[in-house]
């Protein structure tokens, strides 16, 4: 049998590109990104060289200089220790500590108010459903800062003096100087309680919260609990059907069926939301300084008025809320990623 006059050549095939190759595609999209982000440089560059010209021929100073200063003002509520000859980045770090406080605690208050109010939203008791609805109808429709204003009038305007103030069995005194309860000190060989109590015209001992702390947490706490509430309310009505009368039907009750079923699989679809609702209620804390609660807002006005580097704090201001959200955004990201993997 003669063998064919044409065999047919093997082509090799052909070799991937080096990712140092300019026609690999990995290689391209790194050099994009490195030229976007050498534009965005030069373009802060730019406007940074261009300001500080401007502000220079108006006679105007800049740098950072004024942080080692004295900052020569008081500040009515300290996390830590300070005093008005601090220099001004303490002073800083008082507000950022207060703001950090304030948030936190509203955080922690928002989500479980919240959580009740959601979980009232699809609940079976008419009464109940109506009183949820019309609780997030109401704190969601009325501006944060209106909130802000109406709480810290009513703490100043129509709680006693403090020293008539309210009293629970001797150990809470709520008056318009704002709340006094128990609070553990530092003693000889360890700690022990300091409890509030009256003395003369006030209140003395224990941990004091400030009526603008006050008016602030609650007008934090429960304009956010609206917008948690319906976060809840869409992550168990994201539950099907089939699920819960699964679980009726092997016996569970309606506490057992929301804690082992419906709630864990709801879980991962609240999530996303509720990091959009803890990033607002961090930003929306900056409006303290309308009740002249001294958080970072309310210190940077102060270090501006007397220092004049208005561009120094907004950067300050500006650095530390971005910090901030994209802290909460990572730990929130983190806790999605480990209720997703308990899901699978």
């Amino acid at each position: 049998m003669s063998e064919p006059d044409f065999i047919p050549s093997r082509q090799a095939p052909p070799r991937p590109r080096s990712l140092g190759s300019w026609r690999h595609p990995a290689t391209r999209a790194l050099l994009w990104q490195a030229l976007a982000l050498a534009a965005l440089l030069a373009g802060l560059a730019w406007l940074v060289h261009n300001t500080q010209a401007n502000m220079a021929a108006r006679g105007i100073q800049s740098g950072w200089d004024f942080l080692g200063q004295p900052a020569g003002f008081d500040i009515g509520e300290q996390a830590i220790s300070y005093e008005a000859t601090a220099p001004y980045w303490r002073a800083f770090l008082v507000g950022l500590l207060n703001t950090l406080r304030v948030s936190v605690l509203a955080v922690l208050l928002c989500t479980l108010l919240g959580g009740l109010i959601g979980i009232g939203r699809g609940s079976g008791n008419l009464p109940l459903r109506v009183l949820c609805r019309g609780y997030v109808e109401l704190f969601r429709n009325i501006p944060l800062l209106v909130q802000l204003l109406f709480w810290y009038l009513l703490l100043v305007e129509y709680l006693p003096d403090p020293s008539q103030a309210w009293q629970w069995h001797g150990t809470l005194f709520l008056s318009k100087a704002g709340l006094a309860l128990p609070f553990p000190v530092p003693d000889a060989g360890g700690w022990r309680w300091s409890v509030p109590a009256l003395q003369g015209f006030g209140v003395e001992g224990g941990a004091a919260l400030s009526s603008e702390f006050l008016a602030l947490l609650v007008g934090l706490t429960c304009y956010t609990a609206a917008f948690v509430a319906e976060a809840v309310r869409a992550g168990l009505a994201a539950v099907p059907r089939g699920q819960l009368e699964a679980a009726q039907s092997i016996g569970l009750s309606r506490r057992q069926t929301l804690w082992l079923v419906s709630g864990p699989q709801a879980l991962r679809v609240m999530l996303p939301p509720l990091t959009n609702q803890y990033l607002n209620l961090t930003k929306n804390s900056s409006l303290a300084v309308a009740i002249g609660y001294p958080d970072l807002v309310s210190i940077a006005n102060t270090t501006l008025n007397q220092t004049g580097r208005a561009m120094e704090c907004i950067v300050i201001i500006m650095a530390v809320y971005l910090s901030l959200s994209l802290l909460t955004a990572g730990l929130m990201g983190g806790f999605n990623r480990r209720a997703a993997l308990v899901e699978r």
